[in-house]
């Protein structure tokens, strides 16, 4: 009981942030830098992994707002949260990915509304809102966490 009062305390700590910054606030349970024009650096996880999405700006964008009909021009950044493994990242890759935002996985499509241009959110997706049970995907029932800078919203 202890442990779920715990979890529950940090995700409402988590939700009601709206920016972490280099100091790596210590109610958040992952850090991200808040550099922006520069692929971001996130710190490992510890502990158990959050059942809720945690969707948290880290930059705050004042462009254009991501809804649910968007085509989004992102960079992003992926960590596995098992073990804090980078498993991709499109700054490493040389260019953004654009995509329709109902075109991707739940936890994307939830997290990334509101978001604006010029920000960078920190999303972390549990299995549920991520790739869940499915046999053969590599990332079947992790828990994953991405920095999204939002390029473009069209």
């Amino acid at each position: 009981m202890k442990k779920v009062a715990l979890i529950l305390a940090l995700v409402v700590g988590l939700t009601g942030c709206t920016e972490i910054g280099d100091d790596m606030s210590s109610n958040t349970l992952v850090g991200v830098t808040a550099n922006a024009g520069e692929a971001p650096t996130i710190t490992a996880p510890s502990g158990d992994a959050p059942t809720e999405l945690i969707a948290q700006d880290v930059i705050a964008g004042s462009g254009t707002e991501v809804v649910a009909t968007s085509t989004l021009t992102v960079h992003y950044t992926l960590m596995k949260w098992a073990d804090g493994s980078i498993l991709e990242s499109s700054w490493t890759g040389g260019a953004p990915a654009t995509f329709p935002l109902s075109g991707v996985i739940q936890g994307w499509q939830q997290g990334l509304l509101g978001a604006k241009v010029g920000g960078r959110r920190l999303l972390v997706i549990p299995p549920a809102l991520g790739y869940g049970p499915m046999p053969g995907h590599p990332l079947e029932n992790d828990t994953l966490i991405f920095a999204v800078d939002i390029i473009a919203v069209s």
